[in-house]
Order: structure tokens, then C-alpha cells, then sequence
């Protein structure tokens, strides 16, 4: 009898961590993810959610920001999408496609606890990753007092007239959240300082290219490419978490209603949402030079600083303002500021 009742009990040990591991196992079918994370990133999540996930097909579909958008607006007009997911650059798209009706509603649990950056309350979109807008320099070209301490220099100064450089935009989806915070915090007169100030309009990879050969002093850019620069490769290249403040942009999750989804698998997209916002799934986020998500998290990218600390200089973004008024700052900002059509 008693080696009986030892044996139930090694069974009712067991049983907790079969099941669980058959939620994910009984998975299956295909989930496709429309996301403008970086490619490395990708693959690191691929092969952890091909453990995670073994019997469900996981596709990734790589686009900037301008380009995902261009493709989900063709899409939206034949009524269903060709993904089932989106990991998209920032808020502002999610509260778009919300209000037209093309997303699903997942409210996971104890969400206030487990998050530091605003969430839809009715689940249709969280945060996942965040981003850092700041700016870069290369102390092997210039000294400290030679180069902006502040988003407002970085436009005003000018000894800095042809020397500085920033993403475009109109195509990508951090860079037009940090446009929308600046022009908050210093009107429209901001773009047309930048456009006195001849600030060149380019690729993140240009724009580091630049500072390594002294061409640029400085640029805006997000921490991310920086600290993989400094990392992968040994750079001297060094972050300025500008004095008025940094620019944090939370990137979202989103699951796409079953109806006008590619495959509707709701039940899978459901356990993703899960698994990217666990400790496993924030770890490629660290990982991937970006800051969690989680609250409390003390894990930081690589040379980065404090996420906390970051929050209480975050600038931030008004996100109503950047969907709904988005055509307007945009063209604000291309009648200050050059765009070369190359």
C-alpha cells in the first residue's frame, strides 16, 4: 500500500508539468507575424518558438514600418489580412487599427501588475519590446562639449549646420513617434530649425557610418543600433541620453480578428501573446538591445542604462495626437525639412 500511495504521488508531481506542456504541444496549424523587429532578433525568437511551440508553423514577415503599413493598406481593402499577428513599432497604428474594427481582444492576466508601459485595457494591444530614442556621437572624432546635450542643440546649434543626421518619418514608425513628442514639447518650429540646420534624412546604418568617419557629429537614432554596434563590433561609439529627455516607444503586439485573419488561429496567437510577454520572451528582447516591458525587470540591454530611470526622463508620446493628427505632423515636417528621394 505504500508503495502505492508513493507512486500516485510521484504521478500527481508529474501531472502539473505534462500538462502544461501539452498546451503548447497540442498547438498546431500556422500563425503568421507581420513585425518590423530586426532580423536577428527574429531568428532568435524562431528557434526558441520552435521549441516552445512544436507542432504550430510559425512565419515571420520582415518589413520597415512604411513598408508593412503599404502592404496591411492593400490588404485591409480586400477585407482579410495575410497574417494573423503584427509586431509593429508603436502605439499609434494599434489605436488605427483598433478603431476600424480589424483587431482582436485578449486580456491576459494581472496586466497592471505585470506592465510598466501603457496597454489596452480592453486587450487588444500590448506593449512588447521598447525602444530609446536618442542621440550618438563618436567621442574619436569630437569631444563631449563639441556635440548636443539636448534633442532642442541638436536642432538649434549651429556649429552643427550639415553635421547631423535622423531617420525618415515617413517610414519609420520610431522615428515618426519621436517627431511627434518634439514638435509636442517645441511646436512645429522645431522641423523648421532642423531644416535651417540642414539635417540629413537617412538609414540608421548611414547615419553610424558617418559618425565612425566624422561626417556627422551627431545623430538621432535609436539606443539599440548603437549598443549592437558597441557590442558586435567594438565600436567607440557612445549614446547621449539627451538632458530634455529620451524618447521611449513602446513596440505592440497584436493579435488580428479571426474573421479577417490568414489563418484563424486565435487559440495560438493567444499563447504567443503569452510567451512574449513571460520571462522567456523578454529575455530576446533584452537580448535584442531593447528594454522589457516587465515591471521591476532590473535586465538592461547591453551598455544600456537603467529602464526606470529612463521612464522618469522619457519625454513621451502623445499617441492619440500622433494617429489621428499624423498626416499633418508629417507634412509639417517635409516643408522644413529636405526628404532626397534616393
Amino acid at each position: 500500500m505504500k508503495k502505492l500511495l508513493a507512486l500516485l504521488l510521484c504521478v500527481m508531481l508529474l501531472l502539473p508539468a505534462s500538462s502544461a506542456l501539452a498546451v503548447n504541444e497540442d498547438l498546431t496549424g500556422k500563425v503568421v507575424i507581420y513585425t518590423s523587429m530586426y532580423q536577428f532578433v527574429i531568428d532568435m525568437m524562431s528557434e526558441a518558438m520552435a521549441k516552445e511551440f512544436p507542432n504550430l508553423d510559425v512565419e515571420f514577415f520582415y518589413g520597415g514600418t512604411g513598408a508593412l503599413q503599404q502592404k496591411l493598406t492593400g490588404e485591409i481593402e480586400t477585407g482579410k489580412l495575410g497574417c494573423d499577428m503584427m509586431l509593429v513599432a508603436e502605439p499609434a497604428y494599434s489605436l488605427e487599427l483598433k478603431e476600424a474594427g480589424w483587431l482582436h481582444s485578449y486580456v491576459i492576466k494581472d496586466a497592471d501588475k505585470l506592465l510598466r508601459f501603457p496597454y489596452d485595457e480592453e486587450g487588444y494591444w500590448y506593449p512588447v519590446r521598447v525602444c530609446n530614442m536618442v542621440l550618438a556621437y563618436n567621442p574619436e572624432r569630437y569631444k563631449l562639449e563639441e556635440v548636443p546635450r539636448s534633442f532642442e542643440e541638436f536642432a538649434h546649434d549651429p556649429s552643427l549646420k550639415g553635421l547631423i543626421s535622423m531617420g525618415n518619418p515617413l517610414t519609420s514608425g520610431t522615428t515618426m513617434a519621436s517627431i511627434a513628442a518634439l514638435s509636442d514639447l517645441y511646436g512645429y518650429e522645431y522641423f523648421e530649425a532642423l531644416g535651417a540646420n540642414n539635417v540629413m534624412i537617412e538609414s540608421g546604418t548611414v547615419a553610424l557610418a558617418k559618425l565612425e568617419t566624422g561626417e556627422c557629429k551627431a545623430v538621432m537614432i535609436l539606443e539599440e543600433s548603437v549598443l549592437q554596434k558597441r557590442k558586435d563590433e567594438g565600436s567607440k561609439l557612445a549614446v547621449i541620453y539627451p538632458d530634455d529627455g529620451v524618447i521611449l516607444i513602446p513596440s505592440t503586439v497584436m493579435t488580428v480578428a479571426e474573421d479577417r485573419s490568414a489563418n484563424m488561429n486565435i487559440p495560438a496567437c493567444h499563447a504567443i501573446t503569452d510567451w512574449l510577454l513571460s520571462e522567456e520572451g523578454q529575455q530576446f528582447v533584452v537580448a535584442g538591445y531593447m528594454h522589457s516591458v516587465f515591471k521591476g525587470s532590473k535586465a538592461v540591454p547591453f551598455d544600456s542604462v537603467d529602464t526606470d530611470e529612463l521612464i522618469k526622463k522619457d519625454i513621451g508620446v502623445d499617441w492619440v495626437r500622433t494617429y489621428k493628427q499624423r498626416d499633418e505632423i508629417q507634412n509639417a515636417f517635409q516643408q522644413s525639412v529636405t526628404i532626397s528621394k534616393k
